[in-house]
């Protein structure tokens, strides 16, 4: 049972790719580890090839409910306000956006690659942007598949529900994230992925120790190392 892809698969991704954009496309969603909403709206601005960083802007929309009466925020499952305490009949609500921008580092071959991209004219004008592919989601979500399916790669299992899907754009940041974890699972290792992929919560990132496979093998051997290296039996009282 296959649950993430690993690095050397995602570079048999890009070589399935026949073009240099769907190429891209795919190097920066696994080196980036950002999400596929992020990386289409990447822009040529957006790249600092003197610091070699990418800014990306994540946005987000929230609804909100609030008490009719006196305007106090509300949760879904609130039968009455908690502040003026009348029924909740109805409630205002209201689209908030959030947005959080960070600045990720990007190594020199896929700063190198982007370069040679813009210079042959890649980037596509839209609305006044300069914008690095100029693709919609669907588009984005078929050219992996597509590459996918050229490299002959199967499905791959979600470890908690136990479904299966498709090698996808998200497969791309878990590739990453996993990597990321195997690499460095230490306290500052996942503090620095936490930021790198722009979550909120720390659960969030943490959720790779479990999928990476590593964490629970590593504590059950620590368990024994004492016994092996002093050459005791552990069925001994």
């Amino acid at each position: 049972m296959k649950v993430y892809l690993e690095i050397n698969e995602v570079w048999q991704l890009e070589n399935a790719a026949t073009c240099v954009r769907d190429k891209l496309l795919i190097r920066l969603l696994a080196r980036l580890g950002c999400r596929i909403s992020e990386a289409l709206a990447l822009e040529v601005s957006d790249i600092d090839f003197m610091q070699g960083m990418v800014t990306i802007e994540q946005l987000k929309s929230r609804v909100g409910l609030t008490c009719l009466q006196c305007g106090a925020r509300l949760g879904e499952s609130h039968a009455f306000c908690p502040k003026c305490g009348i029924k909740v009949e109805k409630a205002v609500a209201k689209e908030k956006e959030h947005r959080r921008v960070r600045t990720l580092p990007l190594d020199r071959d896929t700063l190198q690659m982007l370069k040679e991209y813009i210079k042959r004219g890649g980037p596509v004008s839209c609305n006044g942007k300069e914008l690095i592919f100029g693709i919609n989601r669907h588009r984005a979500w078929q050219i992996v598949k597509g590459c996918a399916d050229k490299a002959g790669f199967s499905t791959l299992v979600n470890p908690e529900t136990g479904k299966a899907h498709n090698v996808s754009t998200h497969r791309l940041t878990d590739a990453f994230a996993v990597h990321a974890v195997k690499v460095d699972d230490s306290g500052d290792g996942l503090r620095l992925l936490q930021e790198q992929l722009g979550h909120v919560s720390f659960d969030t990132t943490a959720r790779y120790r479990k999928v990476a496979g590593d964490e629970i093998k590593k504590w059950y051997s620590r368990l024994w190392d004492k016994e092996v290296k002093s050459g005791g039996d552990a069925t001994q009282a």
